[in-house]
């Protein structure tokens, strides 16, 4: 007779401790996909297949970049840009363009974050603890960022 079990690790559903984690996952899987995704609709044909004629679009896939981290809401995601060799000019990505270390609202929550008193060695923490262990925040990065704003300011009372 075979004797079941139900104790079986299953990764691909998620269960309520891994959700966080299951969700971040699928996220950058996502992303993944989209800047795939991308590179096709630029080059107009799947990854592996030729050029199907003489005037098709030029260029072709060279790889990925370094891998590179992007933090978001939902914590802070490995991504890697596909590389495009051939063009005239440089592949520049709509979803993740280059430099970009942050999403839009994490840059929106640093502020609030400065304006509520958290201090700047506290910065570290505090995002370790919302954004993950890898959150790419160092206090020095927060002083330049404090730094920028007091000058935005300075140019709206100069105003």
């Amino acid at each position: 007779m075979h004797q079941r079990t139900t104790s079986g690790n299953l990764t691909s559903s998620p269960t309520w401790e891994g959700l966080h984690e299951w969700l971040r996952n699928a996220i950058q899987a996502l992303i993944q996909e989209a800047l795939e995704a991308e590179v096709t609709e630029l080059l107009g044909r799947v990854r592996y297949q030729r050029r199907a004629a003489v005037d098709a679009p030029a260029g072709y896939r060279n790889g990925y970049g370094k891998p590179r981290k992007l933090t978001t809401p939902m914590g802070t995601l490995t991504l890697r840009r596909p590389r495009v060799r051939g063009l005239e000019e440089r592949f520049e990505s709509r979803i993740l363009p280059r430099f970009v270390r942050r999403t839009k609202e994490v840059s929106e929550l640093l502020p609030e974050l400065d304006l509520h008193g958290l201090a700047e060695g506290d910065f570290d923490l505090a995002l370790r603890g919302l954004l993950g262990e890898e959150a790419p925040l160092s206090a020095r990065t927060v002083a330049r960022l404090k730094e920028r704003w007091q000058a935005e300011l300075d140019c709206l009372k100069f105003r």
